[in-house]
């Protein structure tokens, strides 16, 4: 069955989705690809706790890979660019290009970048970690300052940047 809730975060409330023990959602509240208002399930305050757990460690900088059961919904393609995002390490980041040739398509560049958009996992599945060939931050669903946010923090919150 699924349900949802709401967080707190520093970059605004997240909505949680789950289904039947899953997570298969994560959203920001504004989003470039928000889900459908049909998709989210009863607005439940139980179900989440491992989930808000792991999220809430990794924005205090306790946590740098998330161990949830996940249940992402998507095409092969996608699910496949989305498995690439989780191999991205804490702290790195990788190009749409670099993820296409890893994928055995180099020239899929623009169809990685819209499974990057569409990813549902926001921050369980790194999205934010990936950049534009020339190291600046583009694309991101939630907004570029929550993505650099996101990045400050996993360098450790300092001025020096990984981009």
């Amino acid at each position: 069955m699924r349900t949802h809730t709401v967080i707190d975060s520093p970059i605004g409330p997240l909505t949680l989705i789950g289904d039947d023990g899953a997570l298969c959602g994560l959203y920001m509240r504004t989003r470039r690809h928000p889900p459908a208002a049909d998709a989210l399930g009863e607005r439940v305050d139980h179900g989440f706790a491992e989930a808000t757990t792991q999220i809430r460690e990794y924005f205090a900088r306790e946590r740098d890979r998330f161990t949830l059961p996940l249940a992402p919904r998507g095409t092969a393609f996608q699910l496949a660019v989305w498995e690439l995002l989780r191999a991205i390490p804490y702290g790195r980041t990788c190009s749409y290009a670099e993820l296409a040739g890893q994928l055995g398509r180099p020239s899929a560049v623009r169809a990685v970048a819209a499974a990057n958009g569409r990813n549902p996992l926001s921050i369980v599945v790194p999205c934010h970690r990936v950049i534009g060939s020339d190291g600046r931050l583009v694309g991101y669903g939630g907004g570029l300052e929550r993505k650099e946010f996101l990045l400050r923090l996993e360098a450790g919150g300092g001025q020096d940047a990984l981009f």
